[in-house]
């Protein structure tokens, strides 16, 4: 088995998590993870921008060759997803540009493959990937979820080899 790199991406407009996740055998490590602030002050056009550039700069830096992001969620509101899908978009054009395959992971199947339940929270699961990945401190929650999004996507590899069919992209 090779060692495998991915950047796993949590969007959201003004805050969207991130995790570059590499996988060498059966040991997974997390170089880095954090959180892609965007000021309430910046526009949303602004916003998508460094969004974009951020998550380039992060392919460039650990030379990943995939990327794992949080599917479309069911919200309340239009404007919500709107912004949401915007801020997605915004990722995965990062990651299309520069040739990498993209895998997309519902919420429910990113908490059972790391908590083993879909329905915990977000504090189980922050709990978990620190127990998982045996960091020192517990990341930002939407970090966190990044890292689980990316956790995820490692199980699906395994899950696909085994029944020996191709994974999905989107």
């Amino acid at each position: 088995m090779s060692v495998e790199r991915i950047v796993a991406i949590d969007p959201a407009l003004r805050s969207t998590g991130f995790a570059i996740l590499i996988r060498d055998g059966k040991k997974v490590s997390c170089p880095e993870h954090g959180v892609i602030l965007n000021k309430p002050r910046v526009s949303q056009s602004g916003c998508l921008l460094a969004i974009r550039q951020s998550v380039s700069d992060l392919i460039r830096k650990h030379s990943v060759e995939a990327m794992a992001v949080e599917g479309i969620i069911f919200v309340q509101s239009y404007q919500t997803a709107i912004t949401l899908g915007a801020a997605r978009g915004a990722a995965v054009l990062a990651a299309a540009e520069m040739g990498l395959s993209i895998h997309e992971y519902a919420p429910r199947r990113v908490k059972q493959a790391v908590v083993g339940r879909g329905g915990a929270d977000k504090q189980q699961v922050a709990f978990m990937v620190r127990v998982l990945l045996g960091l020192t401190e517990t990341p930002q929650a939407d970090a966190a979820d990044a890292i689980a999004i990316g956790l995820a996507h490692f199980h699906a590899v395994d899950a696909a080899r085994l029944k020996k069919v191709p994974l999905e992209t989107i």
